[in-house]
């Protein structure tokens, strides 16, 4: 059971017999009042974001969910086919239960994927990955002085904001966790 004197950020709780992630909470005493939790909570099923308020000292069951660790094979229609890097069986993987992981991953990268009660419920990248440029404005003399940014558009179809010396073909580190560009891989 978890206390909700144990909420953390990222902490996962069964709520309504759904699981739940913790996006944000906070203690809230009120005089003459019991004191309350309020929280922000990530349907892990749905992606919907609740507000609720939970008494001070409430008990939540822990989610059955279950880690492993996959492979990314291929697209087949709209769905993605990953294998079980331990008993390497292959399952199709919706793309709308992937969600913005799509973005993040390519062919025979390992990722994360949890699964909740037997079915798998949401995709983990890593939390850096190395994505190439495929379309970018070229940079014009002059345009470094402002520190400014461009869009750049990379082989998986995300979009980040570039400096203006990244140039297409170009390797990027990319966070996972925001979507920004961290740094240019050299090769």
């Amino acid at each position: 059971m978890i206390s909700t004197s144990e909420f953390k950020k990222g902490l996962k709780i069964e709520y309504k017999g759904e699981p739940y992630e913790i996006i944000d909470f906070q203690h809230v005493k009120m005089q003459q009042r019991a004191p309350i939790v309020r929280t922000k909570i990530k349907n892990l099923k749905t992606g919907r974001v609740l507000e609720e308020n939970f008494p001070a000292g409430e008990k939540f069951e822990k989610p059955e969910l279950e880690e492993k660790q996959m492979q990314y094979l291929y697209s087949q229609g709209d769905s993605y086919v990953f294998m079980d890097m331990e008993s390497y069986e292959q399952i199709a993987i919706p793309a709308e239960k992937i969600g913005d992981a799509l973005y993040y991953i390519k062919e025979e990268m390992i990722v994360d994927v949890i699964y909740y009660k037997g079915e798998p419920l949401l995709i983990q990248p890593p939390m850096f990955v190395e994505l190439r440029v495929v379309e970018t404005e070229p940079a014009f003399k002059g345009d470094t002085a402002s520190g400014g940014t461009k869009p750049a558009k990379l082989e998986t179809g995300l979009t980040v904001k570039v400096p203006f010396h990244i140039q297409t073909g170009d390797l990027l580190k990319i966070d996972t966790r925001t979507g920004e560009y961290i740094e240019k891989v050299k090769e």
